[in-house]
């Protein structure tokens, strides 16, 4: 099943290998808005299966939708089936991050972005183009023609009902959604609303039209959330594994080093960082192989990163 941008079919629903393209109404996600409808559902799980869904949430049709779709898309709500009948919940990230008692219910830390861009783009990804871009896509420095001529390839194989249209709203979603401008540009006044930009992850090379992807230390994002991804995604490989090579961590599709834009030296120095305060875990050397060595289950290592780091910003 290929998606078109008019069908709503619930995302939950969706086979993962099914590609997803333009479900975002041509709205990125805009401040307050993951919030707004982590709530609103959390009040009422049946809302968004109502037809005046966007009246609860004070927005336009359209933007009902779209907020709909980034809340499942950054998997802070899913779909349930309960005595055969449907309902999006919160789900356990969404009820850890945004609930009263919740990490930083109101995003005001911007390692709390960073950790919904992981969730974003981490399998299963709901937005094929940006896990396209972020994960396969391998220019540094690109036009939005090259990204259309490649992910227009990748369409040809896997979605070929999709339309050139299709392509352009999510490359023109994408660009407006990450890019960090220090010069006045076409895209500037509506990415203010727009709290990815401070992520910083592509930048607009001046008077020019090309892009490029920042790679390298980002100066908010932590080591502990680097961590924290970087266990999660050993998790979703292989639960028992308890060691990694960093060329794993740092180019394997929909690992931290993809989806973060990292180096070597970044993700040995989170390593090093978090390993000061977590004795199981260590760099090690093993015939010219650095690998990141560790003796618990990936997936409760990352939860203790993740309590660790927001019970320090609480104080």
């Amino acid at each position: 099943m290929t998606l078109l941008a008019d069908d709503f079919t619930e995302i939950d629903d969706i086979k993962p290998t099914s590609p997803i393209f333009a479900r975002h109404e041509t709205f990125h996600p805009r401040f307050g808005w993951i919030k707004k409808g982590f709530d609103v559902v959390s009040n009422d799980q049946t809302v968004f299966l109502k037809e005046d869904a966007h009246i609860h949430l004070g927005v336009g049709k359209n933007m009902g939708h779209s907020i709909k779709y980034w809340c499942l898309a950054f998997k802070v709500l899913k779909q349930e089936t309960i005595n055969k009948s449907a309902t999006i919940a919160p789900s356990d990230f969404g009820k850890k991050l945004l609930a009263e008692n919740g990490y930083d219910p109101f995003l005001e830390d911007v390692a709390s972005l960073w950790l919904l861009h992981w969730k974003l783009l981490k399998p299963h990804c709901y937005a094929t183009a940006w896990d396209y871009t972020f994960n396969q896509f391998r220019q540094v420095e690109f036009s939005s023609e090259d990204l259309l001529e490649e992910l227009s390839d990748y369409r040809n194989n896997h979605a070929s009902r999709i339309s050139d249209s299709s392509l352009n709203k999510d490359i023109s979603c994408i660009l407006r959604m990450y890019c960090k401008n220090n010069v006045a540009t076409e895209f500037s006044e509506e990415t203010l609303d727009c709290p990815f930009t401070d992520l910083g992850l592509i930048q607009k090379v001046r008077n020019t039209k090309y892009y490029r992807f920042n790679i390298g230390a980002k100066p908010t994002l932590p080591a502990e959330i680097i961590m924290a991804a970087c266990f999660e995604f050993i998790g979703l490989r292989d639960n028992n594994q308890r060691s990694i090579s960093i060329s794993n961590l740092l180019y394997e599709p929909s690992s931290p080093g993809m989806i973060f834009k990292l180096t070597e030296s970044v993700i040995c120095s989170s390593i090093e960082q978090l390993g000061q305060s977590f004795n199981n875990i260590t760099l090690s050397d093993t015939a010219g192989i650095i690998q990141l060595s560790f003796k618990e289950d990936p997936n409760v290592l990352s939860k203790q990163i993740l309590d660790s780091y927001y019970e320090k910003k609480r104080g």
